[in-house]
């Protein structure tokens, strides 16, 4: 598959410190990769730097939205972008290091047989970095306690370094989709299971981020928390 076909979407607010040594990094990898910056009219000025990055390269776009929405939303966003346009492969990633982009050549070959790419912290080979004591109980008892109410193997749920097919956000219902934050990575790994496609986890370290601020938040957390229930009750 010619790398063309692959978008990947960068969800962005106040990322200016990491957005262009990002978006290098990506295009030694996979030099023809397309790149969707959705930006949340970033006050640190990340979307003009985009925009100024998109009118020197062909290879980057960019979404403007009017404010800060959320990461579900930014990515659905991209996703409605994406299926408007001739991608076959459509990955999710942050700005800020913590998705090393050394891995997505990796996701894209495993696309070729499975419906979802999860880059995964807990599989054998991956990790995290610089992590502390709190934040790794917190990351590995969510995930367990998801996994165990949604009935589901994927190790990394919460995971959000993803590479769809493009079939595969076709089959999505997009548009039901009401989880926002770090519980909408739950939901559409627990919506790509419950159609019956494959999931294959590719080990990644994730390392904490380089730069700017973390976007995790107290109720992000405890959104997670209650919406698992949520989503096992409302999915089909």
């Amino acid at each position: 598959m010619p790398s063309p076909s692959c978008l990947i979407i960068i969800p962005t607010y106040n990322e200016r410190e990491n957005l262009e040594s990002i978006v290098s990094a990506i295009h030694t990898v996979l030099p023809s990769a397309h790149i969707l910056v959705v930006d949340d009219n970033s006050p640190d000025g990340t979307g003009q730097i985009a925009d100024a990055m998109s009118a020197d390269d062909g290879r980057i776009h960019v979404l403007h939205r009017s404010g800060k929405q959320g990461l579900g939303k930014a990515y659905l966003a991209g996703f409605d972008w994406a299926l408007q346009h001739d991608y076959q492969r459509v990955f999710e990633m942050d700005a800020d290091f913590s998705h090393d982009p050394k891995y997505l050549p990796a996701m894209l070959d495993a696309a070729e047989s499975a419906d979802m790419v999860v880059g995964s912290r807990y599989v054998v080979g991956g990790g995290t970095r610089d992590w502390g004591l709190v934040r790794r109980f917190v990351s590995r008892g969510g995930g367990l306690y998801a996994r165990t109410i949604l009935g589901m193997r994927v190790q990394d749920l919460t995971a959000g370094f993803i590479c769809y097919r493009r079939e595969t956000l076709e089959k999505l219902p997009l548009n039901e989709v009401t989880s926002n934050g770090y519980v909408f990575q739950i939901e559409l790994k627990y919506r790509v299971h419950r159609l019956g496609m494959r999931i294959v986890e590719v080990p990644i370290v994730f390392p904490d981020r380089i730069a700017g601020v973390s976007k995790m938040s107290p109720g992000i957390a405890a959104e997670a928390i209650t919406q698992v229930w949520k989503l096992k009750l409302r999915v089909p």
